[in-house]
């Protein structure tokens, strides 16, 4: 969700506030899985056309949709239900539009999305998913095509194929999981040594950092079981609270109140840097105040 996103925005960035993820640089895109992304409005077409399908059915839908609702909206913008509705379908079903590069979207996660027609990119499909891919490996990796694809919401031979273009842009390496690849320009930061982790982290739910595609992936960064369950559940997924750099609980909001249940004993320096940490949110609505309650 676009808050979630803010929160995500507001562990990596200094300066965030309430109204960052508000930002003209910024847009919402239907993305990979058709989840709300937001991204920076120049990558639009990075996370949309690149996950168009290069025939069949689904692409199909995607550009009659596309081509229906330029149509009908032009210059306008509606709530997806209602253009939807106008276009006898299902407002969910614009989100195959979406894969088209030419729908964005406005959500703020209690009221229905709003959507319009953007121009173009100016860039090709494959072009786009090529650029997808440098994301993901960069992100994400070290990655392998099976988790690129299944990130994208592609075919596994589709993700496959996208990693042999890479070609020489990608290197191999080993893993505790297994081989997988990097990005070559990523070599020399990788090979870095760590530098000192922030004392207390809030990640949101879906963060990239915990995102975690593969079971491989869950593993490496939550190596207990049960606790694997308790923040990747069936349902939805709570933040992940990371001290030193280290997973080590989970964490919820109602309104002002966000409430933190913990995997170990943390010191009282641990706890103050943590309750710091959800004092600082910018929490729309919150008007600064917070209320930390540990479970």
């Amino acid at each position: 969700m676009p808050r979630a996103a803010l929160l995500s925005i507001h562990a990596r960035v200094e300066g965030t506030t309430a109204s960052t993820w508000e930002d003209p640089s910024l847009v919402q895109v239907w993305g990979p899985r058709f989840n709300v992304y937001v991204v920076a409005a120049s990558d639009l077409a990075v996370f949309t056309l690149g996950r168009l399908p290069d025939g069949g059915k689904t692409r199909q839908r995607a550009e009659d949709l596309a081509a229906r609702l330029h149509a009908f909206l032009g210059a306008t913008r509606l709530r997806y239900d209602e253009a939807g509705q106008a276009l006898g379908v299902h407002g969910n079903s614009l989100r195959y539009a979406a894969l088209t590069g030419t729908l964005a979207i406005r959500w703020e996660g209690a009221r229905l999305p709003t959507v319009w027609i953007v121009p173009p990119p100016a860039i090709d499909a494959a072009q786009a998913t090529l650029e997808l891919a440098r994301r993901y490996l960069h992100i994400f990796g070290p990655a392998t095509p099976k988790g690129f694809a299944t990130w994208a919401g592609i075919g596994a031979r589709k993700g496959v194929g996208v990693f042999d273009v890479l070609g020489s842009e990608r290197i191999p390496v080993q893993t505790p999981a297994g081989p997988a690849w990097i990005l070559a320009d990523d070599e020399p930061t990788i090979r870095e040594p760590p530098g000192p982790a922030a004392p207390a982290r809030l990640l949101p739910s879906g963060d990239a950092y915990t995102l975690g595609v593969t079971s491989e992936d869950r593993e490496l960064l939550v190596p207990d079981a049960d606790r694997r369950r308790e923040l990747w559940t069936p349902r939805v997924w709570p933040g992940a609270l990371l001290v030193a750099g280290n997973v080590v609980g989970t964490w919820r909001r109602a309104q002002g109140r966000v409430t933190i249940q913990t995997w170990q004993r943390l010191s009282r320096a641990d706890r103050e840097v943590v309750v710091a940490e959800a004092e600082s949110l910018p929490l729309p609505g919150s008007g600064g105040r917070i209320v930390v309650h540990w479970d």
